[in-house]
């Protein structure tokens, strides 16, 4: 895949204007953070996550042939609730290849969708993802979740808008799942402020990403299932990495007892409900390794089970 251009980031935000929320930019309420830190709040979007805007990119972008065969992607969630509300609004049918170890919060959400669903062991699930190929459905039209230029361009948006919102900005810090958010941002932030640092972030039960920029080529990790499902894959798929490498200045591993910190503190300062992905950047920002001046910390989804949501709350690691 070639790297993706401004111009179709830009295509991108006036194809998704009329679907997607221009989320907001707040600042975070601690005071004696290392930092000045600004929360880029995606979990607010439609169906709770930044997915919202590159499935909707991608729903736009169909010929009518393709969309009379139907829609399906693979997804530990909030993809698949992303295409499954797009897909509903089209009126194309849909459907989602999820892990065993989906969250029931997210496919109660893709049920509600209409979208049918498919659970698949972890690996087969990940072999989905590699090879962006499922054979029981392949008279439909598969939608990669992060290695699509469709789903790339549109997270792009988030970029533009963070550098209209804070022209300043110091770093930028976003969670890393397969490199689809952070190859969009990034692409946008580089393209336009060359200065501003763009770290991903990652959480200690799998950081491939860490790996591959310590081996300097696509690793693959041992892969430790969490609460934190939206970031943390077994490896960087190698065609991710040819695109973010250039563009990111590191990476930023968190513990699951910071994610757990974050998420608390985000609920407690600012009445912000985060899922494990969408508090690690605000984890990351917190250790000071993002630097000093004015971070801001993508909050990628809000899509977190109430039962785990509770246990939060009460400092437990769920």
């Amino acid at each position: 895949m070639n790297p993706i251009s401004l111009d179709e980031i830009e295509q991108a935000r006036a194809r998704i204007a009329e679907s997607t929320l221009r989320s907001p930019l707040v600042h975070l309420g601690v005071e004696d953070a290392p930092a000045a830190i600004y929360l880029k709040l995606e979990n607010l979007q439609p169906t709770g996550s930044f997915k919202a805007r590159g499935a909707g990119n991608a729903i736009a972008l169909l010929s009518d042939q393709e969309r009379d065969k139907g829609v399906y992607t693979c997804s530990a969630g909030n993809m698949a609730q992303a295409l499954a509300w797009h897909a509903r609004r089209n009126r194309i049918p849909c459907t989602v290849i999820v892990p065993d170890s989906a969250p029931e919060t997210k496919l109660a959400a893709i049920k509600r969708f209409g979208a049918t669903v498919i659970q698949l062991p972890w690996d087969e699930f990940w072999q989905v993802a590699k090879t962006h190929h499922y054979v029981a459905l392949e008279g439909s039209v598969f939608i990669h979740p992060f290695a699509d230029r469709r789903m790339i361009a549109a997270n792009g948006t988030i970029g533009l808008e963070i550098l209209e919102d804070l022209p300043n900005v110091d770093s930028v810090i976003i969670p890393f799942g397969g490199g689809g958010l952070a190859t969009g941002i990034a692409t946008a932030i580089k393209g336009r402020k060359k200065d501003t640092r763009v770290y991903a972030c990652e959480s200690e039960t799998a950081a491939p990403l860490t790996a591959s920029f310590a081996a300097g080529s696509a690793q693959a990790v041992k892969r430790i299932p969490s609460f934190v499902d939206g970031i943390g894959a077994e490896n960087v798929l190698s065609e991710m990495w040819e695109l973010v490498q250039p563009l990111l200045d590191g990476s930023i591993v968190v513990s699951l007892r910071e994610i757990v910190s974050a998420i608390g503190l985000l609920f407690e300062r600012n009445r912000v409900i985060a899922e494990g992905a969408g508090a690690a950047s605000v984890a990351a920002a917190l250790t000071g390794k993002a630097g000093i001046g004015r971070v801001v910390c993508v909050v990628s989804g809000g899509n977190i089970d109430l039962s785990k949501l509770v246990k939060i709350l009460h400092g437990e690691i769920p």
